[in-house]
């Protein structure tokens, strides 16, 4: 007699995004954050709790046992109190549910209510501030990852370059591969991953949050104290006793000591020496040389070559010159010679003491990742049969919102438009699901009475401690065989 074939274990579905994973025993998701364990639908990352003690300071705090979370040293929201997370809470898809945790604590006696949810944001991306001189792109040219458009550049700010990366656009309106990718860099960026992009007819450069920006292969240092107009007018006390002229070479404004009113109320005399570009005000000047990745952002390595011949009628033989970047990384010091042409120096010591100074000035050279989403209809419908009531206590300033803890900061204007730094959220705080989008935590924080006032689900509040329970895990599931009437009226709790 053959042996009866062996039972195969029943697969479980998911409904924690719209892809709807099938998933077998001991497997998890498409997603990696939920799993079939025993027949049981679980989350892979345990939910957060921030405790704020006097002893210890504050930290992160999964609720299950054995995993070190003591990497957060931010803020908590509303001082010294536990503070539950949307860090592996799980989602509100497909958006009638109750978000997985409303949860209610006692705060300076007052019955505050904490909306918990994590939410599938489509409509997300980042902003990337990299601290650097050095040429990256033109503004509005393509950044890609792996070949693949995920982004754009921004207008450069004071010492920083700006890059758009991500939106709707990338994760959906392109190729499936197009949305992938750019999906996939948003995440390890959010997570504080390191990621390599390329620009259309720029550089090369690596991004993490946190750490300086590597730009084509050469780690970069500081940001500069200041434009070269700024600097002149920063130090040129410094140097009018010491030299006389002095160059500082920038992309955007190159000064020139004689000629800044700063020279003229220290009273440097006119020197004769001539620059090429665009003069704007008197000691500044515009467009002195292309943009690149030598002095001061610019594409020239010989400095002498930004300057015109000298004024003979008032140049002098000897005539001390300095050129500086706006980093004193670059620096080289002149004395002109009988044809008035500029002759390499040995720098005075005085003039060493300027330099090196203008490097003290610059802070260190970071990347910055701000995560951008909007919190849209599942999000809210989590919160309260009636969405716009939301809208409003957030606009009210009833509301506080927060992602994985951190304060995020909400856009003026309409909707809940959310950005927040990455480096305050707690590590590994980001998902994501292959539709594709990003999963990102997401707290909503009020009284209770006014939680009740814009008709919020006050049936499935529960008080923190009954939060913290080693069932934490669990995701209620519907049944994939239920009839749609059946799966509509689907009455979902956490926990069940």
């Amino acid at each position: 007699m053959a042996d009866s074939p062996r039972p195969q274990p029943e697969k479980i579905r998911c409904d924690a995004c719209p892809v709807l994973c099938f998933i077998a025993e001991g497997r998890s998701g498409a997603c990696d954050r939920y799993a079939n364990h025993g027949g049981e639908l679980v989350r892979l990352d345990p939910l957060t709790i921030i405790e704020n003690a006097a002893e210890s300071g504050t930290q992160a705090v999964p609720f299950l046992k054995g995993t070190d979370g003591s990497d957060w040293d931010g803020d908590i929201l509303q001082g010294r109190r536990p503070f539950v997370t949307a860090v592996g809470a799980g989602t509100t898809y497909p958006d009638y549910k109750p978000a997985p945790f409303i949860v209610s604590q006692k705060v300076a006696d007052a019955d505050m209510v904490t909306v918990v949810t994590e939410g599938i944001f489509s409509y997300c991306g980042v902003k990337v501030k990299i601290d650097t001189d050095r040429f990256l792109g033109h503004e509005r040219a393509v950044v890609r990852c792996q070949g693949e458009p995920v982004g754009h550049v921004m207008t450069s700010e004071y010492g920083s370059k700006m890059l758009s990366l991500g939106g709707v656009e990338h994760l959906t309106g392109g190729t499936k591969k197009e949305g992938r990718v750019t999906c996939d860099a948003l995440l390890k960026l959010c997570n504080c991953e390191a990621v390599e992009l390329t620009i259309d007819d720029g550089a090369t450069v690596v991004v993490q949050a946190g750490a300086a920006p590597i730009v084509n292969g050469v780690t970069e240092q500081r940001m500069r104290v200041g434009c070269g107009s700024a600097t002149i007018g920063m130090f040129a006390s410094q140097w009018a006793q010491h030299v006389d002229e002095v160059i500082v070479v920038d992309d955007h404004i190159t000064g020139v000591l004689s000629e800044h009113q700063a020279g003229k109320l220290l009273n440097v005399p006119p020197t004769g020496i001539k620059i090429k570009g665009r003069r704007s005000t008197p000691g500044r000047y515009f467009q002195v040389a292309e943009p690149g990745t030598g002095w001061g952002g610019t594409d020239i390595d010989d400095p002498l070559t930004i300057l015109k011949p000298a004024d003979a009628k008032v140049a002098w033989q000897g005539l001390r010159l300095l050129m500086v970047s706006t980093t004193g990384e670059q620096h080289a010091y002149f004395e002109l010679d009988e044809n008035l042409e500029p002759q390499p120096a040995e720098l005075p010591a005085d003039l060493q003491v300027s330099v090196d100074r203008i490097t003290e000035n610059c802070e260190p050279s970071v990347c910055s990742v701000l995560f951008m989403g909007g919190a849209g209809g599942s999000l809210r419908a989590g919160v309260t049969e009636n969405p716009v009531k939301l809208t409003n206590s957030v606009k009210d300033s009833l509301t506080h919102v927060s992602c994985g803890g951190a304060n995020a900061y909400v856009w003026p204007g309409g909707g809940i438009t959310v950005m927040a730094d990455v480096l305050d959220m707690p590590s590994n705080s980001f998902g994501y699901v292959p539709t594709p989008a990003l999963v990102a935590p997401i707290e909503f924080t009020m009284r209770r009475t006014d939680y009740e006032a814009l008709g919020g689900h006050t049936d499935s509040i529960r008080l923190v401690d009954e939060v913290i329970t080693e069932d934490v895990r669990r995701v209620g599931q519907i049944d994939p065989d239920a009839d749609p009437v059946a799966r509509r009226n689907y009455r979902w709790k956490p926990g069940s």
